[in-house]
């Protein structure tokens, strides 16, 4: 698995894990930090591993050209 693949689907799963936070956790209380304020950093994090991972795609593809 190259490191493009990897950063991609770690990105996603980062996502799709964030966003249910951002979504179903606005009346969940907790000491520290706010649950949505977690899912919006993951969701930024899991969509900048998406962007790296596809820019090494497309880095790579047109390398091989």
């Amino acid at each position: 698995m190259s490191q493009a693949s990897k950063n991609l689907l770690e990105g996603i799963v980062t996502f799709a894990i964030g966003l249910p936070l951002w979504l179903f956790t606005g009346d969940v209380e907790t000491p520290v930090v706010t649950l949505t304020k977690v899912g919006v950093v993951m969701m930024c994090v899991g969509g900048a591993l998406v962007l790296t991972g596809l820019y090494q795609t497309a880095r790579t593809s047109a390398g091989n050209r």
